[in-house]
């Protein structure tokens, strides 16, 4: 089957993308393992017709806001993000109509029709930059509350919150790094910006999935606690093949990030199927928004 996935993504002129949470299976099969938005921006530079992203609705929506004249393919429709559904373009109107104009931070695991009602996005890693980078004093930041909550920490700016969140980074507990660390006196931890503010503060560092790979290769220690969901223990573990890394949480799992298989794959590819195209007046202001927040680290 993996042969095959082959012939069919040369067949395509296909590139395949596959996030950090995926199956190892599947990871081993991409061109470019990652996070979400360094994933659609790297598509965006090749000159592949397809793209086929392996990870959730809101990712392969920001390939096709990046990448309007490349074809998009989701291999599995029901593969969605919990906190993404957790705000609409009509409820953020509702919050702004009760807060009065102010500038819109929208983290990118959120849909496109979000995006385009925003001012900027952000990544995890670059949230706090972001942030301060705006002029105004008070701004809102949607949807990860906690994301919102560890920004609130490194800036001066009032932060309004939106009450949503990642559910499976929300399990953590302080309870938990305790546990792990007395498992592993010696280990150090890495947190992602999802995770709730009491257990990125007893972190050793607050990083995305991607920062956490580069921040392990730098390190001189042998032994991290991840935590963040449990599929980041094969690529850091690729990456880092003289290290040990163990999961803060085996409660840690995303159903939806192994909702695709190898036999989606290929059905898609085979026939096409499960396109995802972000209509143009969508994509033009979501486009904006993302790229105000590229153009901040050129």
């Amino acid at each position: 089957m993996k042969d095959k996935i082959r012939k069919l993504l040369k067949k395509r002129n296909a590139v395949m993308l596959a996030h950090n949470y995926q199956p190892r299976e599947i990871q081993d099969l991409a061109d470019f393992c990652g996070d979400s938005l360094e994933l659609s921006i790297k598509a965006s530079r090749t000159d592949a017709d397809v793209i086929l992203f392996c990870g959730v609705n809101f990712m392969a929506e920001t390939a096709s806001v990046l990448s309007p004249q490349k074809i998009v393919l989701l291999p599995n429709h029901d593969a969605g993000c919990p906190m993404a559904d957790m705000i609409t373009p009509e409820a953020l109107r509702a919050r702004l109509a009760e807060l009065g104009p102010m500038p819109v931070v929208t983290y990118v695991n959120s849909p496109a029709s979000v995006k385009a009602l925003s001012t900027i996005c952000c990544t995890s890693a670059n949230a706090i930059s972001v942030v301060n980078s705006l002029d105004d004093n008070a701004v809102l930041m949607t949807p990860d509350r906690n994301l919102a909550r560890n920004t609130a920490v490194h800036t001066e700016k009032k932060i309004h919150v939106w009450d949503g969140c990642c559910p499976i980074h929300d399990l953590l507990t302080p309870e938990d790094i305790e546990k792990a660390r007395q498992t592993h006196p010696f280990a150090v931890v890495m947190a992602h910006p999802e995770c709730r503010p009491e257990v990125v503060a007893m972190a050793d560092a607050a990083l995305s999935t991607s920062g956490m790979i580069r921040y392990a290769k730098d390190s001189y220690k042998t032994e991290f606690i991840m935590a963040t969901e449990t599929g980041m223990l094969y690529p850091l573990q690729k990456a880092n093949p003289g290290k040990q890394f163990y999961a803060a949480s085996e409660r840690m799992i995303c159903t939806d990030m192994k909702k695709i298989t190898l036999a989606d794959i290929v059905r898609c590819l085979e026939n096409m199927e499960g396109q995802v195209k972000v209509p143009e007046d969508v994509r033009e202001p979501a486009l904006q928004a993302v790229q105000r927040m590229i153009d901040l680290s050129i």
